[in-house]
């Protein structure tokens, strides 16, 4: 007996394992590695924030027999011949794309803020505040909502800020420390990309400042980063100081413009008080006849983020103009069909199913949907070998497609409000917990579809996989009994067609000519 309870154990242990081994952000393994492209023309592709790749003045550099150059150059030459086994780990560790690392950091700290404050023990409820980051509670609640927009601004960010990298390289042709002293040796693939401005140190600084303002009781250890990340810029033999100095007055302009957008973008105003949030649901039930209830215990007073629906979009002007149909009447005949298909499932339910509903879970303490796909693409990014440039823009679209798809998808929550199949099928029990906000259209589906569209467009080859993986995520959630499966379906149309909009606006960009 004793023994079969122990394999039980055992078994449930490796199960939470490997939950939280899928759960938890992992860093690739690869190191540096050759490019596919150099992508000379990048500084004329068209930026998402700034007007152009010249918007951002940087000076001309010294030229390579110049004094103040070969003292650089000596004090490169210097740092690669005598680092540390802590430094040559960071360089190691960095790459020569380290566009993939920070988005893994951003990752990680999505994943550790990803907490519902508690309760009071009055049972009232404190919201985390950015102008009290401590708390209690601790800010940010890194919700889905939360994620999809740190994850767009920073990657915005780099966005922007390489195509400027790339307008300058290639304007003032400085080549890097290793091709000017052959005695210099690379740590990573060679290439002909010019090094100055750095491009590692403008993604350093913009990830930096994006990711602090995010998250900011995490600025010392993103201080830290930064200073680990641009010395092994020096360390690898790839960049001079004045290389990372342009660099980093690139990663500051642009993440200034970055945050000057968010900080009107209406992100502020999305978790409403519970008056607004209750006019809202009043509001459904006189012009639908139904409105969600939560069933969380303990009841939280106000749903998730009830205005994210009026964020600023990336690529759509009017958030109306892509909301859903109507779901289904509570007295129709579709809706009593998925009522059954719903019970089915529960008395029905696989291992398969359940492999599917957990995989896709991607709850509190994880890195959320928008991250999961991250994941995805920055494992397809290096796959195929992409230089920091094509990273940061297959990174930046589909993030803005994720959060213009997050907006959408919470526009269409709260204004048909809809109960989910917890409320409406008697004694019905979910195996995915009871998310805090109205079930039609599904964020799952939503996410995933907007995020597979813009890889599917990245990496055509890989077109077929990434949307059955959406349509798998989707799926997922009606396995798990929290949502309906007209909630997965609609959710993937609507994601697709605001992803679209976002596709135009990166067909448009001049990266394809």
């Amino acid at each position: 007996m004793n023994n079969k309870i122990y394999t039980l154990l055992l078994a449930i242990g490796l199960i939470l394992l490997a939950s939280c081994e899928k759960d938890t952000p992992r860093y690739l393994p690869y190191e540096g590695y050759t490019f596919t492209e150099l992508n000379e023309n990048g500084g004329d592709w068209t930026p998402v924030l700034l007007d152009a790749g010249d918007a951002i003045d940087i000076d001309a550099p010294d030229a390579t027999d110049s004094q103040a150059y070969q003292d650089e150059l000596d004090a490169t030459k210097t740092a690669t011949v005598s680092m540390t086994s802590k430094q040559k780990n960071a360089v190691k560790y960095w790459t020569n794309n380290p566009t993939v690392r920070w988005n893994e950091i951003a990752l990680e700290l999505i994943a550790k803020y990803n907490l519902i404050p508690g309760p009071n023990e009055d049972g009232s409820y404190t919201l985390p505040n950015p102008s009290n980051p401590e708390g209690p509670p601790a800010f940010p609640f890194a919700h889905p909502p939360y994620a999809s927009r740190a994850l767009a601004y920073m990657s915005v960010a780099q966005f922007d800020g390489l195509i400027s990298a790339w307008h300058y390289k290639y304007q003032y042709n400085r080549a890097a420390p290793y091709q000017v002293d052959e005695s210099i040796r690379y740590a990573y693939e060679e290439n002909d990309i010019p090094s100055y401005p750095s491009d590692g140190a403008v993604i350093a600084r913009a990830s930096r400042n994006i990711l602090t303002a995010m998250f900011p009781l995490e600025a010392e250890y993103l201080q830290e980063l930064e200073e680990e990340h641009l010395e092994s810029l020096i360390n690898s033999g790839g960049n001079v100081q004045s290389d990372i100095t342009a660099g980093v007055a690139i990663g500051d302009a642009v993440s200034a413009m970055g945050l000057s957008r968010a900080s009107t973008d209406g992100m502020s105003s999305a978790q409403t008080p519970k008056a607004v949030s209750d006019s809202i649901k009043q509001a459904a039930y006189d012009r639908f006849g139904w409105a969600w209830d939560n069933l969380e215990i303990p009841v939280r007073p106000v749903g998730l983020t009830p205005l994210f629906s009026q964020v600023t979009m990336w690529s759509i002007d009017d958030v109306e103009s892509v909301r859903p149909i109507p779901p289904p009447q509570l007295d129709s005949q579709e809706f009593l069909d998925d009522v059954e298909l719903l019970k089915d499932h529960a008395r029905n339910m696989t291992d398969e199913k359940r492999r599917i509903a957990n995989f896709w879970q991607d709850g509190l303490g994880t890195y959320t949907p928008p991250g999961h796909w991250n994941r995805i693409a920055n494992e397809f990014i290096v796959e195929y070998k992409l230089n920091p440039l094509q990273t940061a823009r297959t990174l930046a679209y589909m993030n803005m497609a994720i959060m213009d798809g997050g907006i959408s998808c919470w526009d269409a929550k709260y204004y048909y409000h809809y109960p989910r199949p917890i409320q409406l099928i008697e004694g019905f029990e979910t195996i995915a917990g009871t998310p805090n906000f109205p079930s039609y259209t599904s964020g799952h589906s939503v996410f995933s579809a907007a995020a597979s569209e813009v890889l599917a467009y990245i990496f055509p080859d890989e077109a077929s996989t990434v949307r059955a993986w959406a349509e798998e995520a989707a799926i997922s959630r009606v396995y798990g009994g929290i949502h309906w499966s007209f909630d997965a379906t609609v959710g993937t149309e609507q994601g697709r067609e605001v992803a679209q909009y976002t596709i135009d606006r990166a067909r448009a960009d001049g990266a394809d000519n």
